[in-house]
């Protein structure tokens, strides 16, 4: 994997929402971003932005890049940012607008509203990074020490053989890439089943991110037959599922299906290595946890 240096170290990890009605537009955006290590989360319309902003909002992991295209229907992006501004903690550090509309008077739009730059579609991957970079230059230091910080706080005593099974292959490649950075050597794999073999194949590994909705067998099914092959041989593999859910209840479901914590998507590097921190905590005998988050689980489902 290719180190990251420069202007794309000083946004690796930033949480960035990309709004765009055209489906291509916004996978080469999303594509650009995601290769400077952001983590990027796309809308086809405003008002599925607004939802995803409030969302992150509610658990406290706020966009800070927003990226959306002028010329949508039902809601264009000038509209979108006038709605954003009257919802108190939404409104993301840094907004661009591309637009392939007349320039001149989005330009004047976009300077009402505080929105610079204002960027002319079709864009190259070069200007929109110059472009984020140049918004983000008062801070670019410190947030270049901040990600070297992480970096060496998060190093571990030794590199971690880690099993990452994932079936979507963006995410595949962002946590693989956010691991290694971390110093640890990943195995990718599709699926739950492919996941099992791999193991059952002999194969020794330190910890295993396991994401919950894969194809051929989930990650829950892919932890009860680990959990089974183990109990046959003793040890145990800590399992920290990655999840699109932050709800409540989400962790003791993960603990009763034989998991060891959760990681919610979009997943960034500090989580993944408090998660690795917390597994090196873990337990050789994990049973009596797994029980009491089994009844737990239960007398949660019996009061609702």
């Amino acid at each position: 994997m290719q180190d990251l240096s420069g202007a794309s170290a000083a946004l690796y990890g930033y949480r960035a929402l990309v709004v765009d009605d055209n489906q291509t537009n916004c996978w080469i955006v999303e594509q650009t971003l995601n290769n400077c290590g952001m983590q990027v989360t796309c809308a086809a319309s405003g008002q599925e932005a607004l939802r995803l902003l409030k969302h992150a909002a509610e658990q406290e992991r706020p966009f800070q890049l927003l990226i959306l295209d002028y010329g949508m229907p039902e809601m264009d992006g000038l509209e979108l940012v006038q709605q954003i501004k009257t919802e108190p903690g939404l409104l993301p550090k840094t907004i661009i607008m591309l637009t392939s509309d007349d320039y001149i008077s989005t330009a004047s739009h976009c300077k009402q509203l505080g929105i610079e730059p204002n960027l002319l579609k079709p864009i190259g991957q070069s200007d929109l990074l110059a472009a984020i970079g140049n918004l983000l230059q008062p801070g670019e230091s410190s947030r270049l020490e901040q990600v070297a910080e992480i970096r060496e706080n998060s190093r571990p005593a030794r590199k971690l053989r880690i099993l990452l099974a994932e079936d979507n292959p963006v995410n595949q490649k962002l946590a693989s890439r956010m691991l290694e950075n971390l110093g640890h050597e990943v195995l990718a794999v599709e699926n739950g089943k492919m996941a099992v073999e791999q193991l059952q194949g002999n194969e020794a590994f330190d910890l295993i991110f396991m994401d919950i909705h894969m194809p051929e067998m989930d990650g829950y099914t892919a932890t009860g037959a680990i959990r089974e092959w183990e109990s046959s041989r003793g040890g145990h593999i800590p399992i920290i599922a990655l999840t699109s859910n932050a709800m409540a209840g989400d962790r003791n479901k993960c603990l009763e299906k034989g998991m060891d914590d959760y990681v919610a998507k979009p997943i960034c590097s500090e989580d993944l290595a408090h998660a690795i921190q917390h597994a090196s905590e873990i337990p050789f005998n994990k049973t009596e946890e797994h029980a009491l988050a089994k009844s737990t689980l239960e007398w949660s489902e019996a009061t609702h």
